[in-house]
């Protein structure tokens, strides 16, 4: 098998083995459970603030849950750094077996972790170690997958052979999904709030030991096993990877010009719809499940076509394609999925907008993380009661040392400052104040939540599924090019950090920061400029300074 996986371009006519077959297949299902574990947390978020931050306020805890998912995301580059340095000096094998153990015993953790309410402020603590380890160990993953199946791949078919574990991290995200479904259908919305999203964290541990029983049966990269033979596996891969510049412009290349755009594209296409769906739209968290893995179903394939693809016409156009639809398209979809998902909302927004008139003194960023911070001047409670509410505003300056005001069609509501009065008359004006505001924004039309009646389902899913393909577009071929940017000698550890500085930090920060952009503009469609911008960006910088990769012979560079 070494011999047709190295033989140059005749390879590309002979059929996939069945060593080749079980390779993708091993590499795949092992990355799918871990992905699955590491998107257990995103999905149950809105849960796991309440179990694990019950001492905040509810809009400060989901942040926080947010942040300590982003936590997990935060810390992929320096386990890309750890492993890659790993799998170059050891070999890929071994390092894929450290990897999912990590992530593996983490998760199962999380299922049995006591909550806030029965050991304090421990359980936040342990909580976010045990996202820090699942994302070293995710860190490590995905560079060691795709190298693993690259390095098997016969030259010319490397983007079909390596698009399958492209599908891994939407498979994961999709199992995860029918989990939790699965789980609250059986045992009701009730259970599952108080106990039952437990469940998917402790049944990972079956996973597990399939995964690892899968890794221990796979024999070591062909790529891999020629140069240690050779003996030129290298000393220093961190040296050699981010020490000399001739292969340090291109990570930063790799990095700015391909994986901060295919990343901001992955999650706001996956990730942000769901929340969007969720939290701005108001639909009920089974529902929007539920399309969003539907959408999963149909755009997956998308991942071997265009892996396939580019193959014959090259990764760069497929790749650089996606992000400019990315940055053209977004806004225009996601208005058409308020209009679809929540019609009575995208008519109350038309009709009757809502505007805050304050003196800009007295409005701070409302991005609260901590949970420690006490908005008392009239403008942040304002903004902070509309906010709560999923309620668009547009902002107007008022004459300082003006009280702040809300208005919601042509009715005005006069906010109120809490600073200097006693805790009960605040108490007794602040509910006093949220009853008048949601009275009014009751008779303007705005809803409480999205009429199920009322949803165009199979608009949604065609929205989302538009989502989903801009998504595979991007992703697909992403593996392969990073693969063939690099020598073999330190293709582990040169692919992963920029794979995962681009997904780890832009992409995994992009719900937090795209909510905290939305809190402090007052507009909920402004949170896509973060995407748009850096998919526009990727754009041009991808294509004036990056070069195709599809006919470079990986076994030559040693």
């Amino acid at each position: 098998m070494a011999t047709s996986t190295m033989g140059g371009k005749a390879a590309t006519s002979t059929p996939m083995t069945a060593e080749e077959k079980k390779v993708i297949f091993a590499s795949s299902l092992g990355t799918v459970f871990e992905w699955y574990d590491f998107y257990l947390y995103g999905s149950l978020a809105a849960i796991i603030a309440k179990q694990f931050f019950s001492g905040l306020d509810a809009g400060s805890a989901f942040i926080f849950a947010l942040l300590a998912f982003a936590a997990g995301f935060i810390v992929r580059p320096f386990g890309a750094i750890f492993f890659g340095r790993l799998g170059d000096m050891i070999g890929r094998k071994y390092t894929f077996l450290v990897t999912i153990l990590i992530m593996g015993l983490s998760t199962f953790i999380v299922g049995i972790l006591p909550s806030y309410a029965s050991i304090g402020v421990a359980a936040p603590v342990i909580l976010i170690g045990l996202r820090l380890l699942q994302g070293l160990a995710l860190g490590g993953e995905y560079g060691g997958a795709a190298t693993y199946v690259a390095e098997h791949a016969p030259h010319g078919k490397r983007g079909a052979y390596t698009s399958w574990i492209q599908t891994t991290a939407t498979l994961g995200l999709f199992l995860s999904l029918m989990v939790i479904l699965g789980t609250r259908t059986l045992i009701g919305e009730q259970a599952f709030a108080e106990w039952g999203w437990r469940v998917p964290f402790i049944v990972s541990i079956a996973l597990l030991a399939i995964s690892v029983w899968i890794r221990l049966s796979m024999n070591e990269s062909p790529a891999f096993k020629k140069m240690k033979e050779e003996g030129k596996t290298s000393k220093a891969p961190l040296t050699e990877s981010f020490g000399q510049w001739k292969n340090l412009k291109i990570v930063i290349l790799a990095l700015i010009g391909l994986t901060a755009g295919q990343a901001v594209v992955w999650y706001t296409g996956q990730f942000y719809a769901l929340f969007f769906l969720t939290q701005a739209l108001k639909v009920d968290g089974a529902t929007a499940n539920i399309m969003i893995a539907i959408s999963l179903l149909i755009g997956t394939p998308f991942f071997i076509v265009f892996g396939t693809l580019s193959d014959k016409i090259g990764r760069k156009p497929i790749i650089m394609a996606g992000c400019l639809l990315a940055a053209l398209t977004y806004f225009p979809l996601f208005k058409a999925l308020t209009e679809a998902a929540n019609p009575d909302l995208a008519a109350a927004q038309a009709k009757n907008k809502v505007v805050v008139t304050a003196d800009p003194a007295e409005c701070s960023f409302q991005f609260n993380p901590t949970g420690t911070a006490k908005f008392t001047s009239s403008c942040d409670i304002a903004k902070q009661v509309l906010a709560a509410s999923s309620v668009s505003y547009d902002n107007e300056v008022a004459a300082a040392g003006t009280p702040a005001t809300i208005k919601i069609g042509e009715t005005v509501i006069a906010s109120y400052t809490s600073r200097g009065i006693a805790a009960d008359e605040a108490k007794k004006k602040d509910g006093e104040f949220k009853k008048s505001v949601a009275d009014t924004l009751k008779a303007a039309g705005y809803p409480a939540k999205a009429d199920p009646a009322k949803m165009n389902k199979p608009l949604i899913i065609g929205i989302l599924v538009i989502l989903v393909i801009l998504v595979t577009m991007v992703y697909g071929p992403i593996a392969a090019m990073l693969v063939e940017m690099f020598p073999t000698r330190i293709r582990y550890t040169s692919m992963s950090l920029p794979y995962h500085i681009g997904n780890g930090w832009f992409g995994g920060l992009l719900p937090t920061t795209a909510f905290a952009i939305v809190a402090q503009t007052g507009n909920m469609y402004n949170g896509l400029w973060y995407p748009i911008i850096i998919a526009g960006a990727t754009f041009v910088i991808g294509m004036l300074f990056v070069r195709e990769t599809k006919d470079v012979d990986i076994y030559a560079q040693d």
